[in-house]
């Protein structure tokens, strides 16, 4: 049992979920790294986690499949008492022109990036809901404000956590479980490398820069840690490419 708090990052072993974990972690919280990987492909994540003073801790499941998620959040609590921090980050893309779209396509990413949100959620929520305290932040995405051609399934999955956010935030806010959502924009991973001519996108941007993981573990840093009084909201970090 740990007495810091404890957060929960869904696919969590790299790109924008692992520097939200390395910044909660260097702000004293144990970590919990779920991926879909094997222990082996995330040790390297949780060897660097730990190398910054608090646990680590990697559980590999199916965020997509209920009975997995329940079985590991229960032995979650079990092992280590509480989970006082959720990201929701786990997501996948299969973009392509609405009308090529199949059902596979469109069914795969609405059940990774929001089915997977509402099993978690539904998952660890009681016990937080136990603790009367708890962060819930959902990774959302630009897209899911603004749409974007070629991502029907994408936008439409990350449309809908921003209103799960909203909904949960006003069912649990007396419960003094604050819900968020964040909403990237472009950002440097191995999901924006094959962009092609990142200099070109930039340009559209007013801070003419693509974003940092770093930059979004930063606003979940503070939705987490910093706040007691924010819940309900979908913060956009895109640079100012929507204004």
């Amino acid at each position: 049992m740990t007495d810091r708090k404890i957060a929960l990052i869904t696919g969590g072993s790299r790109g924008i979920g692992f520097s939200c974990a390395k910044e909660l972690a260097n702000n004293g919280c144990d970590i919990i790294i779920n991926d879909i990987c094997d222990a082996a492909t995330a040790q390297p994540a949780i060897d660097e986690i730990k190398a910054l003073g608090v646990n680590a801790w990697f559980y590999q499941f199916d965020v997509s499949n209920d009975e997995q998620v329940k079985a590991a959040v229960d032995k979650m609590i079990e092992e280590h008492g509480h989970i006082d921090i959720l990201l929701n980050n786990a997501g996948i893309t299969k973009d392509g022109l609405f009308l090529r779209m199949d059902a596979e396509q469109w069914e795969r990413v609405i059940k990774i990036n929001l089915g997977s949100a509402y099993y978690v959620t539904h998952a660890v929520i009681k016990y937080m809901m136990k603790a009367r305290q708890g962060s819930i932040i959902n990774m959302s995405s630009i897209v899911g404000v603004h749409g974007n051609a070629g991502q029907a399934n994408y936008s439409a999955s990350k449309a809908g956590l921003i209103g799960l956010t909203k909904t949960l935030a006003k069912e649990f806010g007396s419960r003094n479980i604050r819900v968020n959502a964040v909403c990237p924009g472009f950002i440097q991973t191995a999901m924006t490398a094959n962009l092609g001519n990142i200099e070109e996108y930039a340009k559209a941007i007013p801070m003419q820069r693509f974003g940092t993981p770093e930059d979004i573990a930063k606003v979940v840093k503070f939705l987490a840690l910093d706040t007691d009084y924010v819940t309900g909201q979908a913060i956009e970090v895109a640079g100012g490419l929507m204004l």
